[in-house]
């Protein structure tokens, strides 16, 4: 299952969670129910039940009968089939309080009267946000209704299956026709197509997920797949792996999602977040955690044997529905292990270096990112450091060129600011013809500038080196973005600039709960702190060095 609580801003990604998350449930170490289920498991389900029974229309007049709406009030086609996962799962589960429930039973009919009335005439759904007619959106809202459906085969609830079969068959055939957006949307159309196979046997379904896993697996040597997203995406791809790997009997494709999870051993900050700065998704440098990565961490550690997966899933939420539908998940697991927390380790596809020491956990992006440098201490985040000048209204650094030097980590960039001379010969200009002619100018009085950073992990801290030199007196400011909800001392307000704050001498310290971060020496020759050409300030409170080019200042950052 995936949870409400993990749904990130996006409302096509939240919308796509959400039809996952109908069962809510704690953690795989409470107390022992029905066939090894873990009681607490069942509470929190029951209880999402009730929430879910509040929210379903059953206005017999409504358009919407049998669906809920999501925050915004739109009825998503798909929505019945939370409902439907939500509502089967605990009718069918004898620790339930809602086992054999009547109520359930109408309700769940309302669910697929309402599904049945919001598909398309292709078989497919609408995520009302975005797509239209979507057979990868109808593969996420399948995996609801396939889980469903093993549930009352397993139970031998005939009447639900047969209620649910003709949904199940309708959408398998449009998924073997239908196309797909993103490279994580293959998969998830073979996970449901691998789920119904199991149940309604199709030699389309299996020649379809053939099609698909034709083109490769698409991970990388650093094991990460081509979205890189950390807090969603990852986790989508790793479970219908996984799935599939069970369902088709093919563990094989196990194998990516042990690459990935290994990869995300070094992507945890302390307390458990992940790092976001690589995705290249919605979850794009937001928070988030492992929550959604349970059933694969979970499955490979019983599987393998593998402690450090066992310690994670522990402290993750597996769902009623997952357990019932895979009961070799109440297992007694290995001794758990913690992930390691003491490493250097550079990423080279992925262009990113992490270092963790204990509770200290460092990024750098290594490449297409003016993010160059992150770092957290326990609770107290610097979100970000980059730096910009006004040169030419194009001066935001962003390295073309980073390498580790030493035990220095190396950024760099040039740029160059020219002025045109009139056409030789001499032509007209067309007001179209702007930008294809200015290649054609000679170029003179040509301005340059050369951008450096440097990182270098000390005892107790790092130290981070900013230069820019070429054409001189060109204005220039530092960024250090801070979480949200921290306490600065040693700032000064930066002019006209809302969250913002100048560092003009000595040390600042930022502080969050127990934890704190000492930085400096400050700067300030000039206010000017949102430079021409510049990216928008990073949301959130932002600490400011400035001068003038030539410039050279280092800056260390050390445990308060």
């Amino acid at each position: 299952m995936y949870y409400l609580s993990l749904l990130i801003e996006d409302e096509s990604v939240s919308r796509r969670l959400a039809l996952r998350t109908a069962a809510a449930a704690a953690a795989a170490g409470a107390a022992k129910g029905q066939g090894g289920i873990p009681a607490e498991v069942v509470r929190r389900h029951d209880e999402a039940v009730e929430r879910l029974l509040k929210m379903q229309v059953t206005d017999a007049a409504s358009r919407w009968r049998g669906g809920y709406p999501d925050a915004y009030g739109l009825h998503h086609g798909g929505s019945g089939s939370g409902l439907i996962n939500a509502f089967a799962t605990a009718m069918l589960q004898p620790a339930s309080t809602h086992h054999a429930s009547g109520l359930l039973m109408e309700r769940l009919r309302l669910a697929v009267d309402f599904m049945n009335r919001h598909v398309t005439p292709d078989g497919n759904y609408n995520l009302l946000t975005t797509n239209f007619n979507s057979p990868p959106d109808t593969a996420f809202i399948m995996l609801n209704m396939a889980s469903a459906a093993h549930h009352a085969r397993k139970a031998g609830h005939g009447e639900l299956e047969n209620l649910l079969a003709p949904l199940l068959k309708r959408s398998g055939a449009a998924m073997v026709r239908g196309g797909i957006h993103t490279p994580n949307h293959r998969w998830v159309v073979c996970e449901a197509l691998a789920q119904i196979n199991e149940l309604y046997p199709d030699a389309a379904y299996v020649r379809r997920i053939g099609q698909w896993l034709a083109e490769a697996i698409d991970i990388d040597a650093d094991g990460q797949y081509t979205e890189r997203s950390t807090v969603v995406y990852n986790a989508i791809t790793n479970r219908a792996f996984t799935v599939m790997a069970l369902k088709l009997k093919r563990p094989e494709l196990l194998d990516p999602v042990r690459r990935n999870l290994n990869a995300m051993l070094y992507l945890l900050h302390p307390g458990g977040e992940v790092v976001t700065e690589i995705s290249r998704r919605q979850d794009l440098n937001t928070r988030g955690t492992l929550a959604s990565y349970w059933l694969p961490l979970k499955y490979l550690a019983l599987k393998d044997g593998n402690g450090v997966f066992e310690g994670l899933a522990r402290q993750l939420h597996g769902g009623l529905s997952e357990y019932m539908e895979y009961p070799e998940l109440t297992g007694p697991g290995p001794e758990p292990q913690p992930p390691p927390e003491d490493y250097e380790k550079q990423f080279p596809a992925i262009k990113v270096a992490r270092i963790r020491r204990s509770l200290t956990s460092a990024t750098l992006m290594l490449g297409g990112s003016n993010r160059i440098f992150a770092l957290r201490r326990g609770e107290a985040v610097i979100n970000a450091v980059r730096f910009a000048s006004a040169f030419f209204g194009k001066g935001q650094f962003v390295p073309t060129m980073a390498e580790k030097r030493g035990g220095t980590y190396v950024f760099s960039q040039e740029l160059e600011g020219p002025y045109y001379q009139p056409l030789d010969p001499a032509r007209r200009v067309g007001t179209e013809e702007w930008e294809a002619v200015r290649k054609m100018r000679r170029q003179t009085e040509v301005c340059r500038m050369r951008y450096e950073a440097a990182v270098e992990e000390l005892p107790g801290g790092f130290r981070l080196r900013a230069r820019a030199e070429g054409t001189t007196d060109v204005p220039l400011a530092v960024e250090i973005n801070l979480r949200e909800g921290g306490k600065i001392e040693g700032c000064e307000p930066a002019p006209e600039v809302k969250d913002g704050w100048i560092l003009a001498s000595g040390q600042a310290v930022y502080r969050m709960g127990n934890d704190a971060i000492r930085f400096g020496p400050g700067m300030k020759v000039h206010g000017y702190t949102q430079v021409r050409g510049a990216e928008p300030k990073l949301a959130g409170p932002s600490v400011y060095l400035t001068g003038y080019t030539p410039f050279d200042h280092s800056i260390e950052f050390r445990w308060a």
